[in-house]
């Protein structure tokens, strides 16, 4: 169900309905729009009587919402949700293109800070880099946890770069929304339900991959689970699927961006890295997503991918990733996108001599 309230209602007004929902055992979701505001109602089992809210102050209808996902979608909120952070002008969503650039996993200070350096002075705006990670074997590096977690605060306090990183259980989430400014849900935990609701009761972005075999109905279900806790600050990030095809890791499966974006008004970004897995094929997926209308790139980059504990071969290089961000810049400008760094003049003297 949705209630769409009056162009001109008042804070009180909808305050009211808010109160009113609550009062008839559901949940309310306020979603202000440029010109309206819409408040979703979750908790229903069944359907839920119109006539009360419809003739409340400041109403102006009720719609009966019939997909499974509610939040997520346009109907509750015709605009695009563009994500903003403080003290910088980095977004995720809108007229700019967001940048998210490091390494697979964070393996000592001076391998992160060297990352950081480079993409920064590339035009980054997030830094990127796994604390935890959850791989196949059990005997791979699994990520130095708190202790990246505190090399990544450091990156930002030094370049000015926002961090989003990987958190892969309830444990672990605490402490990613301690230090992150947005916690990652990884595609191994799309569907972790519990995971996702968590995420949706903490005070930061989560940006929610796809997973492996997810449909699109699957994919948005997945954000509406952290929507339904209160959280509405989530974006959007494919990742590749499986298929049959081998000459890939997997296969990025850029018609979900324009699909997406005609469904929901959460910002999608694509992750050209995981979602070909070859290093070669990084910078051409990376144009074609910024084409197709992608919101951002999530890109890992490492200093000496051949020797890197996790994902090298679908590492680049700083310097393939400075080139990438020429081409990206002239194809945004092209779909009406610009790239705005944040981080070059937050490059120090000791992390240039470094």
């Amino acid at each position: 169900m949705l209630v769409v309230m009056q162009a001109h209602a008042t804070e009180e007004q909808i305050r009211a309905v808010c109160q009113k929902i609550e009062v008839m055992g559901y949940r309310p979701h306020a979603m202000p729009g440029a010109t309206r505001t819409a408040i979703g109602v979750t908790g229903n089992q069944g359907e839920v009587e119109q006539g009360t809210l419809g003739e409340m102050p400041g109403v102006q209808e009720v719609i009966r919402v019939s997909k499974l996902y509610k939040l997520v979608s346009r109907d509750v909120k015709e605009e695009n949700t563009v994500l903003r952070f403080a003290g910088t002008d980095a977004t995720i969503g809108g007229k700019n293109l967001a940048v998210i650039a490091g390494p697979c996993a964070i393996e000592n200070r001076d391998q992160a800070f060297a990352v950081a350096e480079r993409v920064a002075r590339a035009g980054a705006q997030f830094f990127r880099g796994g604390a935890y990670k959850p791989r196949t074997s059990p005997y791979t590096f699994q990520g130095l946890g708190e202790a990246g977690l505190r090399i990544m605060a450091e990156i930002r306090e030094r370049f000015g770069l926002k961090i989003i990183t990987e958190a892969i259980d309830n444990e672990s989430l605490a402490l990613v929304a301690e230090y992150a400014d947005v916690i990652q849900i990884g595609a191994r935990n799309m569907q972790n339900f519990s995971l996702l609701k968590r995420a949706g009761r903490a005070k930061k972005p989560v940006m929610v991959k796809r997973g492996m075999s997810a449909t699109l109905e699957e994919f948005l279900m997945a954000a509406e689970y952290v929507m339904s806790e209160g959280n509405y600050q989530v974006i959007l990030c494919e990742r590749g699927v499986r298929t049959f095809a081998d000459h890939t890791r997997n296969t990025l499966d850029l018609s979900i961006v324009p699909a997406v974006q005609r469904l929901s008004h959460l910002p999608i970004v694509v992750d050209p890295s995981h979602g070909t897995g070859k290093r070669n094929k990084v910078t051409p997926m990376s144009r074609a997503a910024v084409a197709v209308g992608a919101d951002g790139l999530i890109v890992e980059v490492h200093n000496q991918p051949d020797k890197a504990l996790s994902d090298g071969a679908q590492s680049l290089y700083p310097e393939q990733f400075e080139e990438l961000m020429v081409q990206v810049r002239q194809i945004a400008a092209v779909v009406g996108r610009e790239v705005v760094p944040i981080g070059a003049e937050a490059v120090s003297e000791p992390a240039r001599a470094r």
